[in-house]
Order: C-alpha cells, then structure tokens, then sequence
C-alpha cells in the first residue's frame, strides 16, 4: 500500500533575517496549503522552525498566526519543535498553540512505520555548554524504535545527524557545530541497529541534500522562505514523499526543486577501517614482527 507525505520546513514566519524572506511565510503557507489539497497526502509533517524568533510575547503571536495558517490543509498534520520555535517559548507552549502533543510519536501507516523523533531542540548558549544537546531519553528512545521495527522506518526530526559537510551553506560552512548534534555519532549507532529499510528526513540545515551513511538514505529539505539559493527570492519548498515497498520518490517543487527516487534497504556497510596507523599489519611492521 503506497504512502504519501507532505513536508514543509524552516518556515520562519516574522521579519527577515539574513536570507530567510519571514516576511512572505504566511503567503506561502496559503500555497503549501492548496499544494497538500491538491496531493491529498496522508499526513502533513512541519519540521520545525516555523517562526524566526524576536522575544516571548512576539513569538507567542507569530506561532499562533503560523498555527492558524495550517488550519486551511485538509490532512492531518503532526508538527515537530525547531530551535527557533524554542528559543523563547516552552515545548508546553507550542503545544497549547498547535493543539498536539509533542513528544516522540510512532505511526504505522500503510506499509511504513512513522517515527516522529522530536528530540531536544534547543540551543544552549553559555560558556559551559553550548549548542544543541542530544540527551540519553532521546537516544533511548530512538534506538528501542529502531530495535523494535518489524516494517520500513522513516525517521523525521528537525535536526540532521547525518554529519554530511556544510561546504557551501550559507549559514552553517562557519558554523558546523549547530548543523547538527554533537552526539550525532550515537544517533547513526542506533539507527545502524535497524534490520528494516530506514530512511531519515530532516530540516534546520536549509538546503536540500542527499546523504547515504551505512545504508541509510539522509535527507534534509529546503525552507520554505530561504533564498541564500534562490537570488534572493524565498524558495517556496514545498515536499512530497511517496512511500511504496521499499520505493521512494522525493519531490520538491519551488524555485529550489530536486526529485529524487530511490529503494530504501536493510543491508549495512562495512565498518570503517580504524586510523591507517593503527591497522595490525601498519602496528606489526613498526615493531618489526612478521604482517
């Protein structure tokens, strides 16, 4: 039974800041809501930053307008936290506004196991400990889901722990360190336990890519107002994935478009090997003893 998926991401709703155009969000959230009509997708996923935070009260205002925008899509919508969406305002917050809880969630639909990791998404910022945090029940809980799936698996959340490279990205080639968690190795870890097809679908990076790390297809899609790609017009990125079997298709479509198919597989790769120098044969032929 085939699957299909809308996605939106990094919406950033509210004024302009940098190359993220906030001020067309809501217009294009009027497109994005006759594009899922159109699809008449199954589910709808938002994943995350739909505002460009200011302080509380501003920010209560613009995730209320951006929740009111998601009420023209007809399908249902599960929403997933951005650090913007928490810079100022509390999980709590954003859950009263968009009337959903948002925890970790799993959905079986069709053929496909939906898991909805909604780990930790706020920033840090202080001398000790800065950047986003990767806590021990988000990695529990991504790793059991893993473990426990007997059907194909697609991963959402709003950071990528693929680890692909920033070269080129407008905001992150100086700034690796908030692309992605700094325990995203453990996060590749658990998911390497799977014995299903696992695809994995992200947003926050603002551009998108295509990564494969030990079997697993990476994706991260573009915003929805970015324009560092676009000669400064926002992008408009609009996504679909259609699920069925094993057989992928991701399409977005917008000023900034990819369509990409693909078969998503169980099978892993082999390890990587450990540092030249530290290879047996390398360490035996240092200490002049037979390879």
């Amino acid at each position: 039974m085939s699957t299909r998926i809308c996605l939106v991401a990094d919406i950033h709703h509210g004024k302009p800041s940098l190359t993220k155009r906030g001020d067309t969000a809501l217009e294009l959230m009027d497109d994005f809501a006759r594009f899922t009509n159109d699809a008449r997708p199954d589910l709808v996923i938002d994943l995350g930053d739909r505002i460009s935070d200011q302080d509380r009260d501003t920010d209560l205002v613009l995730e209320r307008e951006v929740a009111e925008a998601f009420k023209a899509v007809e399908a249902p919508v599960c929403h997933i936290n951005g650090n913007h969406d928490r810079d100022h305002l509390e999980v709590a917050d954003n859950e009263d506004i968009l009337g959903q809880a948002l925890g970790h969630q799993t959905l079986d639909i069709g053929d496909w196991r939906i898991a909805l990791w909604r780990a930790d998404t706020f920033i840090r910022r202080g001398p000790d400990v800065s950047g986003f945090q990767l806590g021990e029940p988000d990695i529990l809980w991504l790793s059991r889901t893993v473990q426990n799936a007997d059907r194909p698996l697609l991963v959402l959340s709003h950071v990528p722990v693929s680890g692909h490279s920033q070269i080129g990205n407008y905001y992150f080639e100086s700034n690796p360190g908030v692309s992605t968690y700094p325990q995203a190795v453990r996060a590749r870890a658990a998911l390497a336990q799977a014995r299903v097809p696992v695809v994995c679908v992200a947003g926050h990076v603002h551009w998108n890519t295509i990564t494969r790390v030990d079997g697993i297809t990476h994706l991260t899609q573009q915003s929805l107002t970015e324009s560092f790609t676009t000669q400064g017009d926002p992008a408009g990125a609009m996504g679909m994935l259609e699920l069925d079997g094993t057989s992928v298709r991701w399409r977005v479509e917008g000023k900034d478009p990819i369509d990409h198919a693909f078969t998503a597989t169980a099978t892993r790769w082999t390890p990587p090997v450990p540092p030249f120098h530290e290879l047996p044969d390398v360490v035996a032929r240092k200490r002049g003893e037979p390879a």
